[in-house]
């Protein structure tokens, strides 16, 4: 088990949900308004606001983007009201994890934030990554992304005592995609097709209701981190390798100190340490129920996990509205 942090006090945990559920309230005023942008900007916001509040000294390391493309929670900005003299974190975030859900009221958008010691986790250029992941309780390398998707699928059938026909895989629905389908079909095994969220999919891996076994595919890199700092807290095998498509990608890979392009990333080199992840439901999903509006209150769905506890705590908020609210 992971050695616990003097630097993430168990304080943070319900402080992190508590940043989730803003995000998540303020992007749900937007849900099915067909404004991405104005949904992504909402919970931009309100994550901002609320890691202002915390008495730490936190460096976002994985954002929305660099300082020209993100006015706010950019790689690299300084967030709580302790810089210089309260821990120091690293904080990787997604204020809103499928912003074309939320424009559309589909299933699975997140508010998803993970924090770890200073260095702990990867500073992942914003490129696509290749993912592979699976479960709790399988023999260590069970998977391996140097091999085919065909011999992941026939591994992980043999670890769980089934055929490949009964293993269930989770990609996102992409046209970049449709070789890996093409040959998953194949052999016979079950494909679910998501249209946004890869988040949701990898941690869905660790959860035996969603019966999904492997998530593989190409998404976007930060989202990897993201997806490797829950399964930090609660078991299971990642791995990742950036996929660059152009010369400018590479530049961008370079700016932030990745020189060896063909790396295969492993879940500790993701994220290392004690981390702590979470996330809080924007709509309806296999994870989490979304945000409710009643009178007078608003419902929330959260999880919450700490890698040196190995803690999962799943959190409903009921937040009464002000009168005149």
């Amino acid at each position: 088990m992971v050695t616990a942090s003097h630097v993430l006090d168990r304080v943070l945990v319900l402080e992190m949900v508590r940043v989730t559920e803003a995000a998540a309230v303020a992007a749900s005023r937007l849900i099915g308004r067909g404004d991405e942008k104005a949904a992504d900007h909402a919970a931009v916001e309100a994550m901002r606001e609320a890691l202002n509040q915390l008495e730490l000294d936190g460096t976002v390391v994985i954002g929305e983007g660099e300082r020209d493309e993100a006015p706010m929670l950019f790689i690299g900005e300084k967030v709580g009201q302790a810089q210089g003299t309260g821990p120091r974190i690293d904080i990787a975030l997604d204020p809103l994890e499928g912003t074309t859900i939320t424009a559309k009221a589909g299933p699975n958008a997140l508010a998803v934030l993970a924090i770890a010691e200073e260095g702990g986790l990867l500073n992942a250029p914003d490129v696509y990554m290749e993912k592979l992941a699976i479960g709790p309780g399988y023999p260590k390398g069970t998977v391996d992304l140097n091999r085919s998707a065909s011999d992941n699928v026939r591994s992980v059938a043999a670890a769980k005592g089934v055929d490949p026909s009964d293993i269930i895989v989770c990609v996102l629905d992409r046209p970049r995609h449709e070789k890996l389908i093409a040959e998953l079909r194949s052999l016979g095994c079950g494909i679910q097709l998501i249209p946004d969220g890869d988040v949701a999919g990898v941690i869905a891996v660790t959860d035996p209701d969603t019966t999904v076994d492997i998530y593989m595919g190409q998404g976007g890199a930060p989202e990897g981190v993201l997806a490797a700092a829950a399964l930090r807290c609660v078991g299971g095998q990642f791995q990742g390798r950036l996929v660059f498509r152009n010369d400018d990608e590479r530049a961008r890979a370079a700016k932030w100190g990745v020189t060896d392009l063909d790396r295969v990333y492993h879940l500790n080199e993701l994220a290392k340490g004690d981390v702590i992840f979470a996330a809080t439901g924007v709509t309806d999903g296999s994870l989490l129920a979304g945000v409710k509006r009643k009178k007078g209150s608003t419902s929330t769905d959260s999880v919450v996990m700490r890698a040196s506890t190995g803690t999962v705590r799943w959190v409903r908020g009921e937040h009464r509205h002000e009168p005149g609210r």
